[in-house]
């Protein structure tokens, strides 16, 4: 979205803004509305496929128009808006949301649904990047992943509150309402970002052409690669988590929205206390994490076969979600004046993985290696990920050594 200055040193004041907590709430609170449609989505996909007469497979693919709509409208929409004020920027984009999300609930067919969702997708990745952009301009260069954490915990809490509320409104008056409270989520946070965001000018330096500069720098699609890859062995087990719950665990169907309530809140707390860390270290915490989830996704086999264990687990792997705010800081890092796009593609590539981990996770399924087996495909991923990590980090050195010697 809006290009921003060279990532802020110690010395670089922060933005000015009465609330800083405010500002930080109105950001997390578009989160939290596109956390709830993200994810409760695929929660009422038997409920709109009933209501407009189709199968559940062709219900899905509702799913992967608004995952398609990410990935497209990331990079789209922020070299569009290179040039808009942050501020004005996150409000065009949250009233894009927040209509298609409306026009969503009013959808008269199965064909009219698709182009709506795809249409909400667009501005996702695109206000998550703008909206960190914003958050971390608002503090101190030590604390820029804290405050990305504490905007991402909007998303991570509507796994455990919007996503069940949805739901339930969903099953109580009909779907089409869900999709209704979104649209309120969504004028909620415009109202918010226009009460409490500061309003700083666009940078007079801004283009598309620079934006585009982002693709030039190898950290940058590196940093990617981790995200899209490392990242979808998280997406394969939650996938297929409620069939493992019925099929493995033999558990009770109405088991399966706690279980799912216990990852939300996994990821809640990585974001609360990983980001603390990422300050300190932010690369080094990134491999940790990849690291974590390399064990705790090839835990799954051996923790499936009681709730309690399998609780556990999906707690921890949920914790290891933090990832995605660490990358975030990362992608700032590495894209030199070029941030809103690198900011934006972050979301590209956690939706590539969201295809990738289930698509991979469905396949050892489908040969026969049984419902925990997604866990293995995680973990694999999981490893995949350090490694190109591993990768960025030699690479990273070793140009920092080249200026040195320069």
């Amino acid at each position: 979205m809006t290009s921003s200055p060279p990532v802020p040193d110690a010395g670089t004041p922060p933005v000015r803004a009465p609330h800083v907590g405010l500002v930080i709430l109105a950001l997390a609170v578009g989160g939290f509305a596109i956390g709830t449609t993200e994810f409760a989505s695929m929660s009422m996909l038997p409920l709109f496929a009933q209501g407009l007469g189709i199968d559940a497979p062709t219900a899905g693919h509702v799913i992967s128009a608004y995952a398609l709509g990410v990935v497209v409208g990331a990079p789209i929409m922020t070299v569009l808006g290179a040039r808009v004020p942050r501020r004005r920027l996150l409000l065009m984009l949250m009233a894009m949301f927040t209509v298609f999300n409306g026009l969503t609930g009013l959808s008269p067919s199965y064909h009219w649904m698709l182009v709506f969702r795809f249409l909400a997708g667009l501005p996702h990745g695109a206000y998550f990047g703008v909206a960190a952009l914003v958050a971390s301009s608002l503090v101190p260069a030590n604390r820029r992943t804290r405050a990305i954490g504490q905007m991402f915990l909007g998303l991570t809490i509507a796994t455990v509150v919007g996503v069940p509320l949805a739901s339930w409104l969903g099953q109580a008056v009909g779907w089409r309402w869900a999709f209704a409270l979104v649209a309120l989520l969504g004028i909620a946070t415009m109202s918010a970002v226009a009460a409490f965001a500061p309003e700083v000018p666009a940078d007079t330096d801004a283009s598309p052409l620079r934006e585009l500069g982002a693709l030039k720098r190898p950290q940058v699609w590196l940093t990617l690669g981790i995200g899209a890859i490392g990242f979808g062995g998280l997406f394969a087990v939650y996938t297929y988590l409620a069939d493992m719950l019925l099929s493995v665990t033999h558990m009770p169907l109405s088991a399966v929205p706690w279980v799912i309530g216990v990852f939300g809140i996994g990821l809640t707390a990585g974001n609360m206390i990983v980001p603390v860390f990422a300050d300190r270290a932010l690369m080094r915490t990134a491999g940790v994490l990849l690291v974590w989830s390399m064990a705790m996704l090839a835990a799954v086999p051996f923790t499936a076969g009681n709730v309690w264990t399998l609780g556990l687990n999906v707690f921890l792997i949920g914790v290891g979600g933090a990832l995605a705010t660490v990358l975030q800081t990362r992608l700032m890092d590495v894209a030199g004046d070029a941030q809103g796009l690198a900011a934006a593609l972050n979301h590209s590539a956690f939706n590539t993985a969201n295809a990738l981990g289930p698509f991979l996770g469905g396949l050892a399924i489908a040969h026969g290696y049984g419902w925990t087996s997604p866990g293995w495909v995680g973990s694999a991923l999981a490893l995949c990920g350090l490694g190109i990590w591993a990768v960025s980090v030699s690479s990273g050195r070793e140009q920092r050594v080249a200026a040195e010697s320069y």
